[in-house]
Order: structure tokens, then C-alpha cells, then sequence
């Protein structure tokens, strides 16, 4: 299933898509409302309901698709799991990591798949782009095996991991450079676990202004995402609806010293899941 948040006639609906059409699924789970969150926590019950809904349908056309998940505890991000980017980055003069690198993005950050991304007014000059497949966890878990780490999967989406580079290289953290609001498109929707047959072997392209910047594929990946879930719930309890995001390719902006400007437009497209499209705009 293509699961997905919608907005129509002035409210949020938890939606199912069909090719070019959504259906609002609240009935399955009312108590939901328009949280994907508390969804995901009871999807394996509401999965019968949800999939017997037929109608009555909308044009996506006609719809405005919100940020898959709005609400999640967690946001997490590794750094420098492709080859190519840490090949880029060593050519900068960056030391590759030896062990899996992570950090924050604070929730606040969480964007729709269309809308309007800021170029910060506090000043920022190297907003940078990222495309990334996301992971969104769909049980409660720790210590997850690896050859376990599947089964706590509900699903995938599109991630732009927006990067303000200056203030990322002022704390080791990186977190301040990587979560300013807006800075967090993700969607188009959720494609649940079952509708892919393996997530490495998808393809993933980023297009500024209409040039591609960056392809590959997600079996380029360092550390896999069975590895990551393995290592991240060592050390936290990961829930549903927590997102991580699992890498970028080679040919992000700053590699080429080309930063976001008012008017870019910058869109992700992953094989199966669906494509985000943003505009930069400088905030007001």
C-alpha cells in the first residue's frame, strides 16, 4: 500500500493512493485522526480495513499531499554511507569515517513533498541538497537482529536532507546545520515494506533546475539499512513512525560549490517510491 497524509476542502486526511487517484482511509482507524504515527502502531490490525476501502476516490490532482508523517519522536540520519560521497569528501579534504556516523534532524524540520523549502534569512549562503531513501520504523523495538531488522519495517519514502553546510560545520554534531523548519521534505507517501521486493536495489536521482545532480542505486549503500537498525537499537528504542534517512550519493552541491538560491528547484525521485519536488525560497 501507498500510504499518505492529504489535504482537501480544508482538512488533513490519512489517505490511500492508487496510481493517480486517494482515498480517504480515516474509517479504518478513526482514532488516528490525521496522525500517520499513531497509525503505523496499529497498522498490522487496521491492514484488512485499510485495504478494503474502495471509494469514494479523488484525483491526486485535486488533492494537496502533506508530509507522510508529521509527528514522529525521531529523526536520524547517517553521514557519508556511499562510497562515491565519501570518495567527493576525502577530495575536500575530509577524513572518511570508520564506524557508522549519525545525527539528528530535529522534527521541526519535517517538510511536504511539495512545498516551499526556506533559504534562512539568519543567513545561511550554503544551503546544500541531499536526496536520500528514508526508512520508517513500524514497531516498537531493541536489539534488533540483523537478519531481523526487516521485520520492524513498515515502509519507504523520498528524503531531501536540506543542509545548511555553515552552520553544520560549526558543531560536530551537525544538528543545527541540518534542521532548519523546512529543512525536511519527505514523501510522497509511505510505500509499505511488502510492495518492495528489495529496498537496495532501487534507483535514486536528484534534479536541480531540471539537471541531474546525482544517481544511484540503493545497493550502493556502505552499511545497509538492516545494518543501521541493528546499530541504532543498540542504543535507543526505536518506534513507529521514527524516520531515518540513509545516505547520499555523490554530487551534492557544496562537492561543486553550487548552494541553493531563491527560484531553485530541486526534485528526488526513488524507483517505486515516488518523486518530491521543492522550491527554494528566501524566507520572509
Amino acid at each position: 500500500m501507498k500510504l499518505a497524509r492529504f489535504s482537501v476542502d480544508g482538512q488533513t486526511r490519512l489517505g490511500k493512493v492508487v496510481g493517480d487517484q486517494i482515498v480517504d482511509i480515516s474509517s479504518a482507524m478513526p482514532a488516528a485522526g490525521d496522525s500517520m504515527r499513531l497509525l503505523l502502531e496499529h497498522l498490522d490490525g487496521a491492514r484488512a480495513a485499510i485495504a478494503a476501502i474502495d471509494g469514494p476516490w479523488l484525483p491526486l490532482a485535486s488533492v494537496t499531499l502533506e508530509a507522510p508523517i508529521a509527528d514522529p519522536r525521531k529523526y536520524l540520519a547517517i553521514g557519508m554511507n556511499y562510497q562515491s560521497h565519501v570518495d567527493e569528501a576525502a577530495a575536500a579534504g575530509v577524513t572518511a569515517p570508520q564506524t557508522q556516523i549519525w545525527f539528528n534532524k530535529q522534527v521541526t524540520c519535517i517538510n511536504g513533498p511539495f512545498a516551499d523549502v526556506d533559504v534562512p534569512k539568519v543567513g545561511p549562503d550554503k544551503v546544500d541538497y541531499e536526496a536520500e531513501m528514508g526508512v520508517v520504523i513500524g514497531k516498537r523495538c531493541r536489539h534488533v537482529a540483523r537478519d531481523d531488522a526487516r521485520s520492524v519495517i513498515a515502509g519507504y519514502l523520498v528524503c531531501n536532507d536540506v543542509t545548511a553546510r555553515d552552520w553544520q560545520f560549526r558543531s560536530p554534531t551537525f544538528t543545527l546545520g541540518k534542521s532548519f523548519d523546512t529543512h525536511g521534505p519527505i514523501g510522497p507517501w509511505i510505500t509499505t515494506d511488502d510492495e518492495i521486493a528489495d529496498p537496495h536495489a532501487l534507483t535514486m536521482t536528484l534534479e536541480l533546475n531540471g539537471e541531474e545532480r546525482q544517481r544511484a542505486t540503493t545497493g550502493d549503500m556502505i552499511y545497509d539499512i538492516y545494518d543501521q537498525i541493528a546499530y541504532l537499537s543498540q542504543v535507543m528504542t526505536l518506534e513507529p513512525g521514527d524516520l531515518i534517512a540513509t545516505g547520499t550519493p555523490a554530487g551534492v552541491g557544496i562537492a561543486g560549490n553550487r548552494f541553493m538560491k531563491h527560484g531553485d528547484v530541486v526534485r528526488v525521485a526513488i524507483e517505486g517510491l515516488g518523486a518530491i519536488e521543492n522550491r527554494f525560497v528566501n524566507e520572509a
